[in-house]
This record gives C-alpha cells, sequence and structure tokens, in this order.
C-alpha cells in the first residue's frame, strides 16, 4: 500500500464536516491499507479520512492499552456516545494530546472517559466498541476530525493561544499545507 501526506491545521478539509461513506467497495478498501500504512509511518494511534485529504466519514485507530492488549479498526460511518466531561481543568501531564495535523505539538484536553463507538467494517458490518481511559480519548479526537474540529479548536485558552502563536509562526492556517511520514520530522512528534 502507499503512505500519504498529511494536511496540516488551516486545510479546508480538516475544517469541514465529512460525507457518508457511500460505497463499501474496493477503493474503500485501499484507502484503508493506505491510512494504516500512514498512520504506521507518522507514528499515530489513529488517523482520519480527513487529514489525508479525503472529506468522508471514515477513521482508523490503533492502540495497545496498558494490559497489552490491542484495540484496532476502522471505523466507517461511526456514530460515538460519550459520557459527559468531567468538569475540571486539564492536567498538563496525564491529559496532553497530539495530532498529526497540528504536528510535533501536546496540548492538554480534557476528554469523556467512556466512549461507545458504533461503525462499520470495510465490508459494510456494523459493530461497536465500548472504551475507557485512551482508547475513548482516541476516539473522540479521530470522530472530532469528521466533525471538522481539531483538538486545537477545543483547548482551553491558554493552551489555546500558544497554539495559535505555533500555527502563526510556522504559517500554517492557510489550503494545501501538508507533511509527509517518513520524510518529514517535527520536534515533540505527535
Amino acid at each position: 500500500m502507499a503512505v500519504l501526506p498529511i494536511r496540516i491545521f488551516g486545510d479546508p478539509v480538516l475544517h469541514s464536516p465529512a460525507l457518508p461513506v457511500t460505497a463499501f467497495d474496493d477503493d474503500l478498501r485501499v484507502l484503508v491499507a493506505d491510512m494504516v500504512d500512514t498512520m504506521h509511518a507518522a507514528p499515530g494511534v489513529g488517523l482520519a479520512a480527513p487529514q489525508v485529504g479525503v472529506p468522508l466519514r471514515l477513521f482508523v485507530y490503533e492502540y495497545t492499552d496498558t494490559d497489552d492488549v490491542l484495540h484496532s479498526g476502522a471505523a466507517v460511518n461511526p456514530v460515538l456516545l460519550i459520557s459527559p466531561p468531567p468538569v475540571e481543568e486539564a492536567h498538563e501531564d496525564l491529559d496532553a494530546e497530539g495530532c498529526l495535523s497540528f504536528p510535533g505539538e501536546r496540548f492538554p484536553l480534557v476528554r469523556s472517559t467512556d466512549a461507545l463507538l458504533r461503525a462499520f467494517t470495510v465490508d459494510g458490518e456494523s459493530y461497536e466498541v465500548s472504551a475507557t481511559g485512551w482508547l475513548a480519548r482516541i476516539l473522540q479526537h479521530e470522530y472530532d476530525h469528521l466533525d471538522g474540529y481539531l483538538y486545537v479548536d477545543r483547548l482551553e485558552f491558554t493552551y489555546a493561544k500558544s497554539a495559535s502563536k505555533i500555527a502563526r509562526k510556522r504559517s500554517w492556517g492557510s489550503p494545501g499545507q501538508q507533511w509527509m511520514p517518513g520524510v518529514d520530522t517535527f520536534d515533540g512528534g505527535a
């Protein structure tokens, strides 16, 4: 398969709601395989189709938890149900999150601790995943991409201000900017 370029903050595809997948075909299977290869090369624990310039409601994820259990899959046309997030300030270390579309940076963000993912496989079969902790965080992060949000859009004011300064300094915020996993690098990779 292939590694795809990842769009950077400011590209319109990242800031618009994605469209439902309508064809469960070989093109979808190739896209998912390419997304998995891209996620591994980046490296990351999740990747949404808009991040590779494809405005479809689809994401892939792969995470090994503290019990050494691998959680992975492709979520096509997902629905995500979450518990209300705790009302607290984000912990700088425990809640630190990164994004391949805002590469090289990490900021704390409070997320719901529980999530229920309902989605379809690339073959059109429905499935459910009940998630807690980091897996719930990953699913929320990727799902946000499908609605046109990056995690930096949800940051508390102080962190949002820092993220905005970084974006300006790196001249992010315009269409067409991207980076190539395995070729381009960012200090403190997310």
